[in-house]
Order: C-alpha cells, then structure tokens, then sequence
C-alpha cells in the first residue's frame, strides 16, 4: 500500500479521511503535534529537546520537526505505510520532507481533499466537538441541532479559534503557505484531487480506489 501525503484546507475532513484510511488499510498516522507530545515524554535527546522548547511556549523549527520525520520513517517497517497529515505547511518544507523521503526511497502519493474557501467557513463555523471522546460534528452531521453527543452524551462545545476572524486568519495562511505545495506535487503528476464536498464515505471511497490502482 503506497504511502499518502494528506492535503485538505481546514474543514475539509482530511483529519476524518485520515483516521478512516489508516484504520481500514492499517498506515500509520504521521501527525506533527501528536508525534511532538509522544517524544516530549521521551528520555531520548530529542525527547528531551522538544520537551524543553514546548514548555517554554515556545514553536519547534522546521529543522527539528524533519528530525522527528526521520526518527518515524526509521522506525517505518519496509512492509508498513504512512499517512502524513498536516504536513508539509509550505513549499520549503515541502522541499526537505521530499529529501527525507528520498533517503528512505519513498514516494508518498500527495492526495488534496478540496473544498472551496466558501465551504470551509460554512463547515467551521458550524462545527463542535465533544469535550468527552473529542468528536468532532459539522454542518453536515446536523450540528447545530443537538448540544449533546450523539456517540458518547458528552457536552458539545464550539473551539475558541473557530470565530469568523481567526478562521479566515487560518484559510489565509492556507491559501498562500500550503498551497504552492500542493501545486508542486501536480507539477510532479504526484497529485490526486477528491472532490471535498462529497459525503465521508464517497471520499473515503474515491481515495480507497486511488490507493488500489
């Protein structure tokens, strides 16, 4: 199973798609802030490193977070794939994930889950997440017509960063940062676009075959 790069402007889904794929074709996931807490609890160097510049408040340099992508791809089994979700934010570091990937002979499939600017604020600004299990529900789930969780009963809150202001703030970063690398892998003709707008389980499916070919 081939490795996948996961782009997606915020509300896309892709952080659903992700969860979804790795469980149903058993990729690992490669999530920067979760693999900064997993080695900040580590008594390793670079455990040890992250740990002292997190707790100053501090954000970890792209120099550090290609260290931690070299750490996971060692530790990646030859017969294991990856998922890499929210990474790479710009076309530099797009340039040294490529150079870490080269050094392993990998050659993630970049896959853009797309939705317009329009949609995204819609989905964000609708959206809540659980304060128990961490779900999180949108416009399309029917958010706004329940406070409760409907998995677990928890309490359903909006995220203090969701405010109209904030969110375009992110979509803006989005725009000028992220974008220009996802236009370099489809110069590359490494790139998939799905249809964002589609339901989860036709884009799990349209990915799913994508992956299969």
């Amino acid at each position: 199973m081939k490795d996948i790069i996961l782009f997606g402007m915020q509300g896309s889904g892709k952080g659903t798609q992700a969860r979804i794929l790795a469980e149903k074709f058993g990729h690992k996931i490669f999530e920067t802030g979760g693999q900064l807490r997993k080695l900040a609890s580590e008594d390793s160097p670079l455990g040890r490193k992250i740990a002292e510049i997190t707790t100053a408040g501090k954000l970890v340099d792209n120099e550090i977070v290609m260290q931690i992508v070299a750490n996971f791809l060692r530790n990646l089994g030859t017969d294991e794939s990856a998922i890499f979700d929210g990474i790479p934010r710009s076309e530099s570091q797009r340039v040294s994930l490529e150079s870490e990937f080269e050094k392993v002979g990998r050659a993630p499939l970049a896959i853009y889950v797309k939705i317009s600017r329009d949609e995204a604020l819609v989905r964000l600004l609708g959206r809540k997440t659980c304060g128990e299990c961490g779900k999180i529900f949108g416009t399309k789930d029917g958010a706004e017509k329940f406070e409760k969780c409907p998995t677990c009963g928890g309490e359903l809150k909006i995220r203090a960063d969701d405010t109209a202001e904030a969110i375009a703030t992110r979509l803006d970063v989005y725009e000028n940062e992220t974008v220009p690398a996802i236009e370099k892998y489809r110069d590359n003709e490494r790139l998939v676009e799905i249809d964002g707008r589609k339901s989860v389980e036709e884009v799990t499916a349209k990915i799913s075959g994508k992956l299969a070919n």
